[in-house]
C-alpha cells in the first residue's frame, strides 16, 4: 500500500480515484471494526451507518494526506484518522445529555483530588464518601457516565495559545527522521504517566484494562474470564479509565 501511494504520487502528484476507491473497499473491514469497537460505549440511538459514512471520510482525508516519505504505516495513519473523524463527529452530536457530562467531570476530580492526597489509587468507598454517595448510588453513577469513558489521542497533545489544535498525533510519532525534542520529551512523559498510572491500578483494573485494550476482548468475554457480570466488567473499565483521563487531564493543561 505504501509502495502504491508513494508511486501515485511522484507519478500523478495526487492519488487518482481507481486508487482511492481500491483502497476504501480494502479497509472496509477495518472501519467496520472500529465503529464496532466505539459502538459498544453509545447509546442505542446513535445510527452506526452515520459513523461508518464519516469513518470512510476519514479514511479518505489519511489517503490524500498521508506522506509515504515518513515513517509510518498507511494502516497506522489511517486508525488515526477514522477514529479521529468518528470522535469529532460524536462531539459534534453532543449525544451525551449535559448532566451525565457534569458527573463524569466530577468523578475525574473526585478521583484525582483523592489520588493526589493519598499518594495511590482511590478505592470505590473512598470516591463515594467523597460525593456523599451510598456506594450503589456510585455504582449508579458508574454506570451513567460509561458511555463517555473513551479517551481520543488526538486530545492528549492539547492546544496551542490560541486554544487551537495542532497537527495530530500521527505527527509526533511517524518522522524519526525529524524529531522534535519538545514533542519527544513530552511523548514519552505522557507514555511514563500512562505506564504509571496503569501500575498503580487495583489488581482488577489492571487486567481489565490489559484484556480490553491489548487482548482485544469485549466485556462479555473478560467478564467470563474474570468470573463477573458483563455490567461489572464496565464499572471497573469506567473506573480505570477515570483515574488515566484525570492524569492525561494534567498533562494537557501544563
Amino acid at each position: 500500500m505504501e509502495t502504491a501511494l508513494r508511486e501515485a504520487k511522484e507519478k500523478f502528484n495526487e492519488i487518482p480515484n481507481d486508487l482511492k476507491d481500491q483502497i476504501v473497499l480494502e479497509h472496509t473491514a477495518l472501519i467496520k471494526y472500529i465503529v464496532n469497537r466505539i459502538a459498544v460505549r453509545l447509546p442505542s440511538h446513535i445510527d452506526l451507518d452515520d459513523l461508518y459514512s464519516t469513518g470512510v471520510i476519514g479514511l479518505i482525508d489519511a489517503i490524500e494526506k498521508y506522506d509515504p516519505e515518513k515513517n509510518c504505516k498507511f494502516k497506522t495513519y489511517a486508525e488515526f484518522r477514522i477514529k479521529g473523524a468518528i470522535l469529532d463527529q460524536l462531539r459534534s452530536l453532543d449525544w451525551v445529555p449535559r448532566s451525565v457530562r457534569q458527573k463524569s467531570r466530577k468523578l475525574e476530580r473526585a478521583y484525582g483530588e483523592i489520588e493526589q492526597r493519598l499518594g495511590r489509587a482511590a478505592t470505590d468507598d473512598e470516591v463515594a464518601d467523597s460525593l456523599g454517595l451510598e456506594i450503589d448510588k456510585f455504582h449508579t453513577m458508574l454506570n451513567q457516565v460509561r458511555g463517555i469513558s473513551m479517551v481520543n489521542l488526538e486530545e492528549v497533545r492539547g492546544s496551542n495559545s490560541d486554544g487551537d489544535r495542532t497537527g495530530t498525533f500521527a505527527d509526533i510519532i511517524e518522522d524519526v527522521h525529524s524529531e522534535n525534542p519538545f514533542a519527544s520529551l513530552k511523548l514519552l512523559e505522557t507514555k511514563n504517566v500512562i505506564s504509571d498510572t496503569i501500575g498503580l491500578l487495583p489488581e482488577k483494573e489492571r487486567l481489565v484494562v490489559s484484556l480490553y485494550y491489548y487482548e482485544d476482548l469485549n466485556m462479555k468475554e473478560i467478564g467470563g474470564i474474570l468470573g463477573i457480570t458483563e455490567s461489572r466488567v464496565c464499572q471497573i473499565h469506567t473506573k480505570a479509565v477515570m483515574r488515566l483521563r484525570s492524569k492525561l487531564k494534567g498533562i494537557s493543561d501544563r
